[in-house]
């Protein structure tokens, strides 16, 4: 699996570097229809992301660059998930925009693209899973506290039967000074 992973990873990879360095070098913006700009432009996705530029072709340098870098990062299978979950991400947040290609198109076209689309994404998602064969993140934290549980109830005991053994010693020491007191008196 090793081997199928060092391949299919920068294959994967290889459509979101291309369109990265594209939109970073070139970001043009989609020709979209007029009642579509005032809906559902930058400007609205600024407003309810504040982080996000409102310069429209801002938000399409800083997707591009997201994909151009997690691109990298997963054609080079360094932070794999992570780099799959961002590059998901940029292809659901491209899917979202409204227009896309020319109100002139083929539909069949567009449909074409929505169906690549989706394929990647389907891609992406199992690569954003895919723990190269060692247990999840999730898997390893819970086994950690439950070992972590384990030696602190285990050292618990010791020292509950340290402090135990200390009070034990200290009654008997105290009755026996007690017993001697007592013999000295009488």
């Amino acid at each position: 699996m090793a081997v199928l992973r060092r391949v299919a990873r920068p294959l994967l990879a290889a459509k979101f570097i291309r369109d990265g360095i594209a939109a970073v070098r070139d970001p043009a913006l989609p020709d979209l229809p007029e009642d579509s700009r005032s809906e559902r432009g930058a400007p609205a996705l600024a407003s309810r992301v504040p982080f996000l530029p409102e310069d429209p072709e801002q938000l399409v340098r800083l997707q591009g660059a997201v994909q151009l870098g997690a691109g990298v990062l997963l054609a080079l299978g360094r932070a794999p998930r992570l780099a799959s979950a961002a590059l998901a991400v940029t292809l659901v947040s491209s899917a979202l925009t409204p227009g896309g290609r020319g109100p002139g198109d083929d539909p069949g076209a567009r449909r074409a693209d929505l169906l690549t689309d989706l394929s990647l994404f389907g891609g992406l998602l199992i690569a954003a899973a895919d723990t190269h064969g060692k247990p999840s993140l999730a898997y390893r934290t819970r086994r950690t506290a439950g070992h972590a549980s384990d030696a602190l109830t285990h050292r618990a005991h010791a020292v509950s039967h340290q402090v135990g053994n200390a009070a034990g010693a200290t009654v008997d020491s105290v009755a026996h000074s007690v017993d001697a007191a007592r013999k000295r008196l009488s």
